[in-house]
């Protein structure tokens, strides 16, 4: 597939009004990607969990008018209007009007809401632009009825990614590759792809209890800090490393050694934030706090066995990844010894999910 084979040929139908609505989830990488090229296409090919309960739900309410050669829509967040999130609409329609050429002859009303906490350090950014880009493709749909059912979902993903880059893994689940890599056949830079080989027993249903532990916003945005990689003195190994951990990954998952799987993305997320810390400007989005989290963590897998991890986003929250058949007792240790260090008490019980779903028509 290329970006010309997303351009449209002519609608076969017409449509005047409607509203669609879609919830789609976050996710969380074990292989990060950080660091990108023009048009959101990544340095580096990635991996991720898709999330279940952390999502947002966005409803998309169309009605015809007159083409007068600019966008017209009114965006809405747990029902108050957000006039502060229109540029990034716009910057978003402005990418992908080529691909969907209806966007100047509709007037939109999008109404969006997250099942998390707004400013509770989860970024919505991947949710938020999949929920959107695939009420877009709902539309599309409607004025092209004969669209096949795996061209949609390779479409949404592609237009996600405009959105957001990590949006483009929020598609499907349980474990999105996103980037061109010789180790994953049928990769590409340009959408996200369900992992195609075999995932052992160990890692279905995989918990992801999230600890905020900062809802502050962030010093440096990922926009910035994605850019802070093109003169960056390590990103040319750093790249190299991410295919490298993405052939070591498949081996692990298809095994269900949980020993390796655990050393080798908790090395990738300390190494996202060596990235960070070795740029120039240079930053640092973990907190102490974050830190005690980490240490607590290493101590208590060390004492128990049990098989107990920690990624981490761009930002200063820990996702506490485990399986499933260890929860009640690390699930009891969270509660206990990490809860404490999270802003507020506050944190976020998921895991591994399956992708987005249309609410209706």
């Amino acid at each position: 597939m290329t970006e010309q084979d997303f351009i449209p040929k002519a609608y076969s139908q017409s449509v005047q009004n409607g509203k669609v609505t879609w919830e789609s989830p976050s996710n969380i990488a074990l292989i990060k990607y950080w660091g990108k090229k023009k048009d959101q296409i990544p340095e580096n090919p990635s991996i991720s969990f898709t999330l279940n309960n952390c999502k947002t739900i966005t409803s998309l309410t169309f009605s015809k008018i007159e083409n007068t050669g600019d966008f017209s829509f009114e965006v809405f967040l747990d029902g108050d209007k957000k006039d502060d999130f229109k540029p990034k609409i716009q910057t978003f329609f402005e990418r992908v009007e080529v691909y969907l050429p209806f966007l100047k002859t509709y007037h939109f009303v999008i109404e969006t809401k997250n099942t998390f906490p707004h400013s509770s350090g989860i970024a919505s950014s991947a949710s938020g632009m999949s929920a959107l880009a695939l009420c877009l493709m709902s539309i599309e749909k409607r004025l092209q009825p004969e669209t096949k059912n795996e061209f949609f979902t390779q479409k949404v993903s592609f237009l996600s990614r405009l959105g957001s880059g990590s949006a483009c893994r929020s598609i499907e689940g349980d474990l999105i590759v996103w980037g061109q890599t010789d180790s994953i056949e049928g990769s590409t830079d340009l959408y996200g792809i369900k992992y195609p080989y075999e995932v052992h027993k160990n890692f279905k249903q995989y918990q992801d209890t999230i600890l905020l532990v900062d809802k502050g916003e962030k010093q440096v945005s990922s926009t910035v800090g994605h850019n802070l990689m093109h003169n960056h003195p390590y990103a040319g190994n750093r790249f190299q490393q991410a295919h490298g951990n993405l052939e070591k990954l498949k081996p692990i998952l298809e095994s269900g050694n949980l020993d390796s799987f655990i050393a080798l993305i908790e090395s990738e997320a300390l190494t996202l934030h060596a990235m960070m810390m070795t740029s120039m400007p240079y930053f640092i989005l973990m907190k102490p706090n974050t830190l005690e989290i980490i240490n607590k963590i290493w101590q208590f897998r060390q004492d128990t066995g049990l098989h107990v991890s920690f990624t981490l986003d761009a930002g200063a929250n820990v996702h506490v990844l485990y399986p499933k058949n260890e929860t009640t007792k690390i699930l009891e240790f969270i509660k206990s010894e990490l809860v404490a260090y999270c802003q507020n008490g506050h944190y976020i019980c998921d895991q591994i999910g399956f992708g987005a779903r249309q609410l209706t028509m």
